[in-house]
């Protein structure tokens, strides 16, 4: 098992990745629970860094979405460039259904201009977004209250959310996302030399995460098969490999197989309450 999980192929995934990425090919070696053991045997396991502590103050408002291009959410982040002094910025826009990542661009200042440039591209040519169907979230930043996007939002119509000043759980699937731009192996070591090797690198970037990014929020499926709907035959192929695993060795199988249904409905913000009851 080890061969396979050190593997050229899965070497940078986690086992979390792993299993889905083997039932995908039709095979089932272990659960994500026994191959961690076994990678924690061997001391290749590994936490990078503390977690923060939660913060518990009265939330935005929250909203709920049934299906893509029904709440989106995006937010900006720097990189680092070989200037002192200079930083670019990464403005990149996601779907909070599927994971997508529906526009992005890199730039040298953070301005509103540039952001209404984001979602009208997003909105209008890639995405095709029908007025008044569509929510906005962002922190509340400048560029994220000025003129040009609040009225870009209201030319599209575009309902526009923001969080609290300072609080960066009322965005997570945009922190979330950063984050996993900047933990990947595959992130520079090095700043930047160029705006030009900044926006390669952030294209790159984007077509690995919508087309082969196994999500954990979204059962391990790509979040474009996601968009279009595509996981839901992937999901029910993944069960029956399960199923078929059980049958050669149900004493392996003690409780219940995997759940690999699709996710349903996903919550920005959800009540507190509605946390507790739902575990998210």
């Amino acid at each position: 098992m080890l061969s396979v999980v050190n593997s050229e192929e899965y070497r940078s995934k986690s086992p979390k990745q792993i299993v889905p990425l083997l039932a995908d090919g039709g095979m089932y070696l272990a659960s994500e629970s026994t191959i961690y053991r076994i990678l924690r045997a061997e001391g290749q396991v590994h936490h990078r860094e503390p977690s923060r502590a939660p913060e518990h103050r009265h939330r935005p408002a929250e909203y709920t979405a049934t299906g893509p291009n029904q709440v989106w959410t995006w937010d900006i982040t720097y990189l680092e460039t070989t200037v002192k002094g200079a930083l670019y910025y990464l403005y990149m826009a996601l779907d909070v259904w599927s994971r997508k990542i529906v526009g992005f661009e890199v730039h040298k200042a953070e301005r509103a201009s540039y952001a209404a440039q984001l979602v009208a591209g997003a909105a209008s040519c890639e995405e095709e977004v029908v007025a008044d169907s569509l929510v906005l979230h962002s922190d509340n930043g400048l560029p994220m209250k000025g003129a040009a996007m609040l009225a870009k939002l209201q030319e599209l119509g575009i309902a526009a959310s923001f969080s609290r000043p300072s609080v960066s759980i009322d965005n997570p699937f945009s922190e979330s996302l950063f984050r996993t731009a900047k933990y990947r192996p595959e992130y520079p070591t090095r700043p930047f030399e160029d705006l030009e090797a900044a926006r390669t690198w952030a294209a790159s970037f984007v077509r690995w995460y919508n087309s082969e990014h196994l999500h954990s929020g979204i059962r391990f499926v790509t979040p474009e098969s996601r968009h279009s709907g595509d996981d839901v035959a992937m999901l029910k192929a993944r069960e029956v490999v399960y199923r078929q695993a059980r049958e050669r060795n149900p004493s392996r199988w003690p409780g219940a197989l995997r759940d690999w249904t699709p996710v349903g409905d996903i919550t920005l913000n959800p009540a507190p309450e509605k946390e507790a009851r739902t575990g998210a």
